[in-house]
């Protein structure tokens, strides 16, 4: 079934929105640096996600009907690399320091390695004969949503939770949310 332009964009907006590893890491970097310091971030955002969304877009199906295994190995691998991030995040200097715990590599991994990306590349954007308009709409509702979960971030700052202590609680409950994630993702790679 084909899906109509605002059917498309209301089920990208929503899979989007869902909090995951990429909007915890922007809602951090949010709160970290400001919305134009995490906005910086937007087209490593942007590449991660067309890294993993393209090629699926353009030839996934027939690669996993092909061999069934690769969705059970991409799944454990974006497991270990949240439970990984959770790790970091976790283990950052606490209150007084002045270090980022998001950067660019970090981001771009982890949006390459999204799950939300294979929904993305194997499900809802491709189209043969309106793929390159798919990819457009959904590229402009990436940085949408990106800048949506970074002005979050940032107003937690604006409100007082830019404080050291803050910064530390807020990545500690980001920890805590993605080891919850890869817990989910290592369940559904078995399972699968």
């Amino acid at each position: 079934m084909r899906m109509t332009v605002p059917e498309l964009t209301l089920a990208v907006l929503a899979l989007l929105l869902t909090p995951g590893p990429t909007n915890s890491l922007m809602l951090l970097a949010g709160a970290e640096r400001g919305l134009t310091g995490a906005a910086r971030l937007i087209p490593t955002e942007l590449a991660g996600y067309f890294l993993t969304v393209l090629p699926l877009a353009l030839a996934g199906t027939t690669v996993l009907a092909d061999h069934q295994g690769f969705r059970s190995g991409l799944t454990l691998a974006a497991a270990v690399w949240v439970a990984v991030l959770a790790v970091r995040l976790w283990r950052m200097p606490g209150p007084g320091s002045a270090g980022r715990s998001v950067g660019a590599r970090a981001l771009f991994v982890t949006t390459a390695l999204n799950p939300k990306a294979l929904i993305f590349g194997l499900v809802l954007l491709p189209s043969p004969d309106r793929l390159a308009a798919n990819l457009a709409l959904f590229a402009g509702l990436v940085v949408l949503v990106a800048v949506f979960w970074a002005g979050i971030g940032a107003a937690l700052r604006a409100g007082g939770s830019g404080q050291p202590r803050a910064i530390c609680v807020l990545r500690r409950l980001a920890s805590v949310w993605l080891a919850a994630i890869s817990v989910i993702l290592i369940a559904k790679g078995v399972g699968a």
